[in-house]
């Protein structure tokens, strides 16, 4: 049959995307065309920006620039394999021996991604006879590691402690594994999980305890160790995982723990099994991260000042920023919570023509009803540019009817 005539079986995603174009929630990407900065150009406009995971401000930090120019002068732009064939360097072994002790840990184990650190993590260690018991607003990363897993899922509403226990009890007569996950800081509302309880819950009930860190590395503990350092809780998290692509400036994902699960890991975690590893400048400049953060403990500093600014004066214009309909933030992420999802992607786009880069969230994202611009505060912010955005959102909101 002649391409002409052929049907494309194809369409009904073109039907789908007509769909999200009459719910107003379809979007398009934004490029960026300089550095990661808080004022940077997307799309050809010069903008505030207050959506990068950037926190410290890592991305350009001129040691990381330098160590990823050494390292491709000396070992090249890839590293040519995975990581079990011939694609393990002596940098990656550094970077992992650097991070485990920078978290406390016997050993660590360096993903492509901090979805293919969590999602390669929990499949890898169980099975179809295992439970899960898993906090509701729990990343993607984790809920399809969990599937993956095809180990049985249960769900406990959002830091209900209470909830949680009762989901485990209810499998404490089964012979199966039982793993207790929960994200460190929550990444759509900012506020952080309940650990010392959840680690109480594990050890009672012989759970193996997990935490992802993403959006806790480098943001809170000392030197932004996460929140185990937080509240203190080292030797009783069993699996850490964390980011290398949000305050450590690069990319990448790991995972931190005993030295036998991090080399199961090496054996079992498809992700690490099936992808090259990491180009040698991005180990580089990781490495360099973390240097930063322990001999530059004023940008931690910087980002909580701006932090608090930044929520007090959201606050008086009267914007919807949790506590109320949703979780309070506690960290740098402060989402401004719109609802209507229609309303939200236009409130962003009227706040991109006005200078200010606020990227709306919707559902399936948030749940229905929860959309929102959710905004990130960084250590490199000036007081001059929230002053600014402060009067673009104040300015939008008001013409648009989201504040009184």
């Amino acid at each position: 049959m002649s391409t002409a005539t052929r049907t494309n079986p194809l369409s009904f995603l073109t039907t789908q995307l007509d769909e999200l174009r009459a719910k107003g929630t379809y979007f398009r990407l934004r490029v960026l065309e300089d550095e990661q900065e808080p004022a940077c150009t997307f799309d050809g406009k010069k903008v505030i920006n207050l959506a990068s995971n950037n926190y410290l401000g890592l991305t350009t930090h001129p040691k990381l620039r330098e160590a990823a120019l050494e390292a491709t002068r000396k070992y090249g732009v890839g590293s040519g394999a995975v990581r079990t064939i011939a694609g393990t360097m002596k940098i990656h072994m550094e970077l992992e021996e650097k991070i485990a002790r920078f978290k406390n840990v016997e050993a660590c184990v360096v993903f492509q991604s901090g979805f293919a650190a969590n999602a390669g993590t929990v499949s890898a260690i169980l099975g179809k006879e295992d439970f899960i018991v898993t906090d509701a607003l729990n990343h993607a990363s984790i809920i399809d590691g969990c599937r993956l897993s095809r180990a049985k899922i249960l769900v406990f509403r959002h830091k209900d402690v209470a909830h949680a226990e009762e989901q485990l009890e209810s499998v404490k007569s089964e012979s199966g594994k039982k793993l207790l996950i929960t994200d460190g800081v929550f990444s759509m509302d900012g506020d952080i999980g309940p650990l010392p309880a959840l680690c109480d819950l594990a050890e009672k009930h012989g759970a193996i305890m997990m935490v992802d860190d993403a959006h806790a590395s480098g943001v809170l503990g000392r030197n932004g160790r996460g929140t185990i350092d937080h509240f203190n809780m080292h030797g009783r998290v069993d699996i850490q995982v964390g980011t290398l692509s949000k305050a450590i400036g690069a990319l990448g994902g790991y995972v931190c723990g005993s030295r036998d699960f991090i080399d199961f890991l090496y054996h079992r975690a498809r992700p690490f099994l099936f992808s090259t590893s990491h180009p040698p400048s991005v180990a580089a400049s990781c490495i360099a991260a973390f240097d930063v953060l322990e001999q530059e403990p004023e940008r931690m500093v910087k980002l909580w000042e701006n932090t608090r600014y930044w929520k007090k004066e959201l606050g008086f214009l009267g914007f919807d920023i949790g506590g109320v309909s949703s979780p309070a933030s506690e960290t740098p992420i402060t989402p401004i919570i719109i609802g209507d999802g229609k309303l939200t992607m236009e409130f962003s786009r009227e706040l991109f023509n006005e200078g200010v880069l606020g990227t709306g969230i919707a559902f399936p994202t948030v749940p229905e009803g929860k959309a929102r611009i959710r905004t990130i505060m960084t250590a490199t912010h000036t007081k001059e540019q929230m002053e600014q955005a402060l009067d673009v959102l104040k300015k939008v909101g008001k013409r648009m009817g989201i504040l009184g």
